[in-house]
């Protein structure tokens, strides 16, 4: 079976289209012409830190380790922390928000301060959305936050991740360079290291894509700074920027 696989080209899974099982087809690259134009949006989960730090700090099965989920308010399973980002598809500027869940209303309430935090850089009107099949992405309330920003949503194909690929590319940093980067003492300190990195990523470090400039260099330029605990207030209004051809 093996042989048979190897003669037809198919003898990897990285080769197949998982919804189909059929040949993958070469894979389509593009970037959008204009900031705003199309704006990715995805949620990453991962497992939270307790108080005290867990096993990447002091070591898989280690006393210490254990000690924070057996002690204090909250013993046991620690839950969850959710990742909510945001990232323009021209010059790969990326918010990003930890919260506690993947629910609509939180989705909303980031979706808005996202949209705050890339008009600062000068990224307005946002005429197109893409995000994946999750609940809250289905929501009418999802739907109704996208209609506000005068916003056109669309959605990947069904259990193909890599359609949103610039974003899942941005997750999968974010989880390389910051979230695991090093061992953190608790999920507050790991939250507030978010802040210095998304400035950093931003503002200084060099993208492939973009001949190795961050990407701000493809913005208008701007001096604003993500600060911890100090999110962008959502804009007063939303310019309804819908054009014909964004309709058909």
């Amino acid at each position: 079976m093996h042989r048979i696989l190897v003669r037809r080209g198919l003898n990897r899974l990285r080769d197949l289209d998982p919804p189909t099982g059929e040949p993958m087809r070469e894979v389509i690259r593009y970037e959008h012409d204009r900031v705003g134009d199309l704006v990715h949006v995805d949620i990453k989960k991962l497992g939270r830190i307790p108080t005290g730090g867990g096993w990447r700090l002091h070591g898989i099965g280690t006393d210490e380790a254990r000690g924070p989920e057996r002690t204090g308010q909250g013993t046991g399973k620690v839950g969850h922390t959710y990742l909510h980002s945001a990232l323009d598809d021209h010059s790969r500027l990326a918010y990003t928000e930890a919260l506690d869940d993947e629910k609509a209303v939180s989705a909303v309430a980031f979706w808005h301060r996202a949209a705050a935090f890339l008009a600062a850089h000068g990224i307005t009107p946002i005429r197109r959305c893409l995000a994946d099949n999750g609940a809250c992405y289905r929501s009418g309330t999802w739907a109704d936050a996208l209609a506000a920003t005068g916003t056109k949503h669309k959605r990947t194909r069904p259990y193909t991740p890599r359609t949103n690929g610039k974003v899942e590319r941005y997750q999968g940093t974010l989880a390389r360079e910051w979230a695991y980067v090093r061992g953190y003492a608790s999920e507050h300190e790991r939250r507030a290291a978010l802040a210095d990195f998304l400035n950093y990523y931003n503002h200084e470090r060099p993208h492939a894509s973009l001949g190795g400039q961050p990407p701000i260099s493809r913005t208008i330029g701007s001096d604003y700074r993500v600060t911890f605990d100090e999110p962008p207030q959502p804009l007063d209004t939303a310019p309804q920027q819908l054009a014909f051809e964004d309709l058909v």
